[in-house]
């Protein structure tokens, strides 16, 4: 790769770190308000509010990835895909289809864990997506809370697809794709993760 080439992508990056650092501040700061009543209201829905599940971050090392609960607290952990619709509560339905669960998660893109715009971290059962992940170079980025795959409709039922596409979003990931991936996000494009009926 010529020079230049990598001296603007790595300036890129940076730009997109700090958009990652000020939007997520911002965010957590005016959702506050908000934040603190779902987690009121998803205590006396579920008694624990918060999820915590260790995901699979850039370069493949484990973070905690942090959301509002949908589900009751006695379901089995794994991929969202392979998870009973049955297990989603009331309130865990309106979280999903607002995409307020995703909130916390601007902590995980504060600390560096994630950005607003990347691949959807995965967990480490989900051996055949990271392997096509790993063979794609997509665990060189920040797992994201959206994006390419998420705003298409694209989850992880589908696993070549998905590490397809994620890397097609990284290769062209710029300031503007970004925004606009937040953008279509917001209002209201994608579906997220699909659950089992």
């Amino acid at each position: 790769m010529p020079l230049s080439q990598t001296a603007g992508l790595l300036q890129t990056s940076r730009m997109l770190r700090c958009l990652d650092i000020i939007l997520s501040g911002f965010g957590l700061l005016v959702a506050a308000p908000v934040l603190l009543l779902l987690l009121i209201v998803g205590w006396f829905d579920t008694g624990t509010p918060l999820f915590r599940q260790t995901r699979v971050g850039r370069h493949q090392e484990p973070f905690t990835l942090v959301k509002l609960r949908t589900m009751r607290p006695d379901t089995k952990s794994v991929a969202t895909h392979l998870a009973d619709a049955t297990a989603i509560t009331g309130f865990g339905r309106f979280l999903r289809r607002t995409k307020l669960d995703e909130l916390p998660q601007l902590w995980n893109v504060l600390k560096g864990e994630m950005s607003l715009v990347g691949p959807r971290p995965c967990l480490f059962s989900q051996a055949e997506l990271i392997q096509e992940r790993e063979s794609r170079k997509v665990f060189s980025a920040r797992p994201g809370i959206t994006g390419l795959a998420q705003v298409q409709g694209i989850d992880m039922s589908t696993p070549a697809k998905l590490a397809e596409t994620d890397a097609a979003m990284l290769q062209d990931l710029n300031v503007r794709q970004y925004l606009r991936y937040i953008a279509l996000t917001i209002l209201g494009r994608g579906k997220g993760d699909r659950v089992r009926q």
